[in-house]
Formats: C-alpha cells, structure tokens, sequence
C-alpha cells in the first residue's frame, strides 16, 4: 500500500466523492500532483470505497477490470489496465431505467461477467486457475462516468476515480465456462435497435480469462484476494458510447443472449 503521508488521500477520496453526488466534476487529480504514483491513486480509490460503505451502507459484491482492450486505451491515452470495486448500490435491473441527471458524463460499454465459485489468491494465478474458480460467466453493460472534467484522465485519474465504476447491468444466459468458448463470444452493442459498436470477447486481453487473472496477482500486491461470489467485470469488448439520454442500449453476446438498459430523458 502507498505511503499516504506522501499527499493528504482522504482529501483527494472526498473530492471524488462529493463530485459524484453533486454531479460537478472535478479537475484532474495529476494537474496538481502530475507526480501521483498509480500506487497512491489505488490508495485514494480504496478510501473512496471505504467512505461510500459508510455514508451508503454499502456492500463490496466484485471488481470491475478496465482499458483491458486497445480500442479503449487509445480512447483514454492509457496503455494498461486498472481496477475498481462493485458495490451492491452499483448493480442495475436488466433492462432497467437511469437517470442520465444522476452521472456527469455517462458511458456505456458490453463486457463478460464472471461469477466465482472459489477464491483466487494471488500471486502467480493463471488463465486456468481463473477457468478452475469460476462458476459462471454472463452478459453485461457496464455504465462508467468519470468525475474528472471532461474525461481528461490520465492512469493515475482514473485508477483514484474507481476506474471510473458507476453502474452494471447483468443480463443474458448465466452459463459455466464449459458450454461457451469465452474466448470468441461476437459482441454487439446497439443503441436504440441500431448497431453502434462490434466486437469479440477476445479484445479484453486476447481472454477475458487473462483480465480475471490480472486482477488476482494485482490484488496480491495489496494483500488482497478475490473470494467465492465475487462478480468480475473483466473489461470492454468494444469501445465506449455516450449514455446519451432517451436511448435504450443493449448489447448481445451471440448464444448467450442479451443485456439492456435504459437512459432516461
């Protein structure tokens, strides 16, 4: 874990925080500390948690794992991946309505959820370990809104912003990895019926197996470990859309059906 006495991370955890609630986003974080360690972002990023379990009464379910795919990278200028928790207050009906007014600047992005049925301990965890441990895996939508200004994020920004976590949508046919190949799942992301965005499963790291395996051996370096139940978000099969209000988005993932949500006016 960073040293927090190299920058005041409650300071900067409440920042990100009021952001979201008052829906006014903030500067970047690394205009002022252009120095910000991804290691010290992660450490903001897990006091913004804890502060949002307290005043939310809410519940840690999974991770999400992001800029898994090149196509995202580029769209960021990041060149690795990150991670932010789920909460159970993120979690959205499938086919459910939101409030465009609720987010700053909303996206939406269709990704492959995983449901662990064991632990997955770090480090030195691999792609079949990753295969061994999950119970399931499905569609999703994963709604991300950055509260830094105008998306203007470099690596650090994000990984203190939660990667960017701001909702997820489970949908679909639930199915253990042994009735689907996850590795060439083809992936559509439609807005209002009409095709925005197509891809594979095999953007997220050539495997979405790779991206849960990632996740694991990064946590290990925190001393932390993925647990039975857990929900992983493994990362965008195509690049993000605008959450544009008054727009339904879905997004199918071939045999495994599809995944909806709602962007109220």
């Amino acid at each position: 874990m960073a040293d927090s006495t190299v920058l005041d991370v409650d300071a900067y955890a409440r920042a990100l925080d009021e952001a979201r609630t008052a829906r006014r986003p903030i500067a970047p974080l690394t205009d002022a500390r252009p120095d910000l360690s991804v290691a010290n972002a992660y450490a903001i990023a897990e006091r913004l948690v804890a502060l949002r379990c307290q005043t939310q009464n809410a519940r840690v379910v999974g991770h999400k794992v992001g800029l898994t795919s090149i196509a995202v990278q580029r769209q960021l200028g990041v060149d690795q991946p990150d991670f932010g928790v789920l909460l159970d207050v993120m979690q959205l009906d499938d086919g459910g309505v939101v409030s465009a007014r609720d987010y700053i600047a909303p996206r939406v992005e269709p990704e492959i959820a995983f449901h662990l049925g064991s632990s997955l301990a770090g480090p030195g965890v691999t792609v079949e370990a990753v295969r061994a441990a999950t119970a399931a895996v499905q569609p999703a939508i994963e709604l991300v809104d950055s509260r830094v200004a105008d998306w203007r994020i470099r690596l650090a920004d994000t990984v203190a912003d939660q990667a960017s976590a701001a909702g997820f949508v489970l949908g679909g046919r639930r199915v253990g990895l042994d009735e689907v190949d996850v590795t060439a799942i083809d992936v559509e992301l439609r807005r209002d019926g009409e095709a925005m965005q197509r891809g594979t499963t095999a953007e997220v790291l050539g495997d979405p197996c790779a991206a849960v395996a990632w996740l694991a051996n990064t946590l290990a370096d925190i001393g932390r470990t993925l647990r039975p139940g857990d929900i992983v978000l493994s990362g965008a099969c195509t690049p993000m859309v605008d959450a544009a209000p008054g727009v339904t988005f879905s997004a199918r993932f071939g045999d495994l059906g599809e995944v909806r949500l709602v962007i109220a006016r």
